[in-house]
């Protein structure tokens, strides 16, 4: 692909992101709970309305009790199951809108929290949860419970069971699959396809056309470049020294790097700050201990250069 398309491709994907984020400040400005009293705005940020906390704010509503509430913005032609469940308030109290494009599909059971965008033709399946806020211990520091925009790109699907954390943009196009799980700050690009049970951990960033087939583990600040291929059942590590919960020393994570159309066979384990390289070729049940030069073929326990992937 000419270096033009490519860089037209990332301007429509950015051009769609601001769109749905475009459409969540709308919302949240537009709701009742922004205006003071007399009519006068308050001073709130577009990520949240602050408000005091109450029990309102903390249960469950049905989508009737969310638009009556004014805190639900839906196209027309969106399909929203009476049994889906909302909970636009964080464990802070803090309320955000939630946003459903053109066509958008939310099934029953469905759990939508506050600050949920969906884009056009994007389908939420049974029992998926979008926009969970993060809360309790994690990477050396409690998390508050804090709310976030969450976005979800055009035709985007998330299989039943999913879980999709606060703060999440998933792009156009991209699904992903039963009992998977995004945590907070994950970014997927267009066309990408997560396979069921993988786990894809904190600040992960997925490019465009990649494929992680099921049952892998994803840790932290790992990043997937584009046309990346992952095996069934790859595991990726950040920690070479397995601290966790130390007062005397902080954890030193250095994530896994995977560059463009780097493919790696199922089964195999791959070593906290190991760069893959471009067009690479892992063979399946491989430890990688070290980097894998672009273009290379690599096999074994460790894993060894055995000459050139063949393309």
């Amino acid at each position: 692909m000419r270096i033009s398309q490519q860089l037209s491709r990332c301007r429509k994907a950015r051009g769609r992101r601001a769109g749905i984020r475009r459409l969540l400040i709308v919302a949240v400005a537009a709701h009742p709970s922004r205006r003071g009293a007399g009519g006068t705005m308050t001073s709130h940020t577009a990520s949240g309305l602050p408000i005091p906390y109450a029990p309102m704010a903390s249960s469950e509503m049905t989508v009737t009790e969310l638009d009556r509430a004014g805190l639900l913005h839906a196209e027309p032609t969106a399909r929203i199951s009476r049994f889906a469940v909302f909970m636009p308030a964080d464990h802070l109290g803090v309320l955000r809108p939630i946003v459903v494009g053109r066509a958008a599909v939310i099934s029953p059971f469905a759990i939508v929290h506050g600050g949920v965008a969906l884009a056009e033709y994007t389908l939420i399946e049974e029992h998926a949860v979008i926009g969970k806020p993060e809360h309790g211990y994690a990477v050396g520091r409690i998390h508050p419970g804090m709310g976030a925009a969450t976005l979800l790109g055009a035709g985007s699907v998330i299989r039943s069971g999913a879980v999709v954390y606060a703060d999440v943009e998933v792009d156009a196009s991209t699904v992903v699959g039963h009992q998977s799980v995004l945590r907070t700050g994950v970014r997927v690009g267009a066309e990408t396809l997560l396979g069921h049970h993988l786990c894809v951990e904190r600040g992960t960033w997925i490019g465009r056309g990649v494929r992680c087939s099921p049952g892998s583990h994803i840790t932290s600040s790992t990043h997937l470049a584009d046309g990346v291929f992952l095996g069934a059942g790859v595991r990726t590590i950040n920690d070479k020294t397995l601290t966790w919960r130390d007062p005397h020393r902080e954890p030193i994570l250095v994530a896994p790097r995977f560059e463009t159309a780097a493919k790696v066979g199922t089964g195999s384990v791959i070593l906290g700050g190991v760069t893959i390289g471009a067009r690479a070729l892992v063979g399946a049940g491989s430890l990688v201990t070290r980097d894998i030069p672009p273009g290379a073929l690599a096999y074994g326990h460790p894993a060894r250069i055995h000459g050139r992937a063949s393309r």
